[in-house]
């Protein structure tokens, strides 16, 4: 089996040498080439035809973002992002995700040498993921038409609008997203699609400590409800969409006539803290018919199990298509689990979820 050829850029040489170390150390990959800016990255693209690349974002001559964005437009090829775990730098890689980075190692600002050694497994493990993934030719999105709703005056990104009033239907159900390896960016397309009076919306997205409160924000400033990261205890309320916080299990519980999230630092489950299979369990349990579960892109069968579990207990469920998904692992294994009861292009799951909701209910929701 050939293996994956993987081009390091980063403008630490000490950074260079131990990914190339750690890469090479696999016996499925190897660093075919380490440059220092998108300049000589470019080169070795060029020269090396990799199959992967990982990219720092912070570099001289070059700003990683834009070598990206440039990359995405006229190459597209697997990128795996090396940022600082920062608030700026969550916010740099949430931006690289949106430009088509498959995904993202966090560094750590100090202690680099043994802090990288230790990511070795995530670093190697996301390399594989990224050789796999369905990469597309980026194109910007058009901006937003002057007075659209929720449109800035300014250009700048787009408020949420004031909540529509919430009928009966936003009260009762709830729906609950899984995703991982390309999710940031589906998720986003189908809560941009949910309208002010949405039923409530739980997301349990694989990310680590330190990107989530970005994440949930840049969510929150694009769509018509409200997004925030969960806090254990407070009330599950329509109009809002709840992001497990990194490092932590999101869950749903009763509290008499109300739903609550559960925030837990549990032991993972299927290597994962936030796990899917967490959050739809305690939906097929507290939930049951008024759920509807969404699986999204992403490496692996978290969830799977857990959206069968609902389907039986009653929930409607959709999984992403193969198409559109980054990796296909987590609605593959969901769609053979039997769990679902539609697959559907990414574009589509937003509106058809809203349609589900009216033709089920027979009360109408706001249209977007």
């Amino acid at each position: 089996m050939a293996k994956t050829r993987v081009v390091v850029v980063d403008d630490s040489a000490l950074v260079r040498s131990i990914l190339a170390e750690i890469i090479n150390r696999q016996p499925d990959m190897s660093c075919v080439g380490a440059a220092a800016d998108p300049y000589a990255a470019r080169e070795m693209i060029r020269n090396l035809d990799p199959d992967v690349i990982t990219l720092d974002v912070e570099m001289p001559r070059m700003d990683g973002l834009d070598f990206l964005s440039k990359l995405m437009r006229l190459r597209p090829m697997p990128v795996v992002m090396v940022s600082t775990l920062t608030e700026r730098g969550a916010e740099v890689t949430l931006r690289a995700l949106e430009l088509g980075a498959v995904d993202f190692v966090a560094k750590p600002k100090i202690g680099i040498t043994d802090g990288i050694r230790q990511l070795a497994q995530e670093i190697t493990d996301k390399i594989r993921i990224a050789a796999k993934a369905k990469v597309a030719r980026h194109t910007a999105p058009p901006p937003q038409a002057a007075g659209a709703p929720g449109a800035a005056a300014d250009g700048s990104a787009p408020a949420a609008p004031p909540a529509a009033p919430l009928g009966r239907l936003s009260t009762e159900k709830l729906i609950f997203i899984g995703a991982s390896t390309g999710g940031t960016e589906a998720t986003r397309e189908v809560l941009m699609a949910m309208p002010a009076d949405s039923p409530a919306v739980l997301i349990t997205q694989h990310m680590p400590p330190g990107f989530t409160k970005s994440y949930a924000a840049r969510l929150d400033s694009l769509c018509r409800i409200a997004v925030k990261e969960a806090v254990d205890g407070e009330r599950v309320l329509p109009g809002h969409a709840y992001l497990a916080p990194g490092g932590f299990h999101l869950a749903i519980e009763r509290s008499g006539a109300n739903y609550v999230a559960r925030v837990t630092s549990e032991e993972p489950v299927n290597r994962h803290r936030p796990s899917v299979e967490v959050l739809f369990l305690s939906a097929a349990r507290v939930a049951g018919r008024n759920a509807v579960g969404v699986m999204l892109t992403g490496m692996g069968a978290d969830g799977a199990r857990a959206m069968k579990v609902m389907r039986d207990a009653g929930a409607y469920n959709v999984a992403q298509d193969e198409a559109s998904c980054v990796v296909f692992g987590m609605p593959r294994e969901a769609i053979a689990a039997g769990a679902c009861h539609e697959v559907l292009p990414l574009k589509r799951i937003g509106s058809h979820l809203i349609e589900h909701l009216r033709s089920t209910a027979g009360v109408a929701l706001s249209r977007v």
